[in-house]
């Protein structure tokens, strides 16, 4: 008996060391899904869909409710999520905003090092888009409007270091023209600036824009991409249509607070793989012109040191003054 037993303990003990190690770690309340944009921006919009494909897919023992800190171009959310030190149920979705925004911004407290990487999940394109009824019928002639009428010319966006921002810096180095910069906290509020008319352009993700697009409220005259998009073919890419600027990378992925063990990390990695693994996300990234970009955590970690070097050229090119 006693030997039997022995033989027992030792293949438990066989099967948990061959067990993979993110099961020694399930949350056990919901989980707080941390976003940095108001409702409707592409990080809230993108959170919570990623919330419903857990519930529907069974994939999560608990909710992930998603938690709005909007303010200071993504920096209220960032301080948020790094002073929540070995927190194992609080995720949040990271953008280029997180690694640009410290670089420019003095009063940044924290930086995506103060984070622990979990998984880089998609890059995006934009697209540059104006009101259905504007007289812009193409990139070249808003340009060339905003060259004969300096400062008259308007564009929603987000923060200053946002890729809107930093793509109508590009663009005015480079032709001379000159237009405002509305910055707004939320994509809803952006959106609606310009279907008011209060604004002439913006830059926008494809998810965000896209059922405005759809009902003809928006024209579309350029995109922020390395190659036309399916859903819109006929439309340049912003080299294509004559303006030699890089092309800005938008990133998403997710992140936590430091201090929490690896196990932990590996959880979340494996739920996000497998998210990324179901039919119904490979339909959102078709539907939303997202390209594929998953990258577990060890490799998201020297991407971002790889970014942040790539974005602060191109700030530096901008003519945004890089504090960091």
């Amino acid at each position: 008996m006693k030997l039997r037993s022995s033989i027992i303990i030792a293949a438990c003990a066989a099967a948990l060391a061959a067990a993979p190690a993110w099961a020694q770690f399930k949350p056990t309340k919901p989980v707080e899904f941390i976003v940095h944009t108001g409702p409707g921006g592409g990080a809230d919009v993108l959170a919570r869909f990623i919330s419903q494909v857990f519930e529907k897919e069974n994939l999560a023992p608990v909710r992930f409710q998603v938690s709005n800190r909007d303010g200071g171009g993504g920096l209220r959310a960032m301080a948020y999520v790094a002073e929540k030190k070995g927190d194992t149920h609080a995720i949040a979705v990271f953008t280029g905003n997180w690694l640009t925004n410290p670089l420019t911004r003095a009063e940044a407290k924290y930086t995506i090092k103060d984070m622990t990487p979990v998984v880089r999940l998609v890059l995006e394109p934009a697209l540059i888009a104006v009101k259905a009824d504007a007289p812009h019928k193409t990139l070249k002639d808003f340009i060339d409007e905003a060259k004969a009428k300096p400062k008259t010319l308007k564009q929603s966006g987000g923060s200053i270091t946002s890729r809107d921002n930093v793509v109508r810096q590009l663009l005015m180095k480079a032709t001379g023209a000159d237009w405002a910069y509305i910055s707004f906290p939320g994509g809803g509020e952006r959106i609606a600036a310009l279907l008011g008319g209060h604004v002439n352009m913006m830059v926008v993700e494809p998810q965000e824009a896209g059922e405005h697009i759809k009902a003809g409220n928006m024209r579309v005259i350029a995109q922020v991409s390395d190659k036309r998009l399916a859903g819109f073919p006929n439309v340049p890419t912003i080299q294509e249509a004559g303006f030699n600027i890089p092309n800005v990378e938008q990133v998403r992925g997710i992140v936590m607070p430091t201090g929490v063990a690896p196990d932990v990390i590996a959880y979340y990695e494996d739920l996000f793989q497998r998210l990324t693994k179901t039919a119904t996300w490979r339909k959102y990234l078709d539907d939303q012109q997202f390209q594929d970009g998953y990258m577990k955590s060890a490799e998201l970690a020297k991407y971002f040191d790889v970014f942040t070097d790539q974005m602060r050229d191109i700030l530096t090119e901008a003519g945004a003054k890089v504090v960091r």
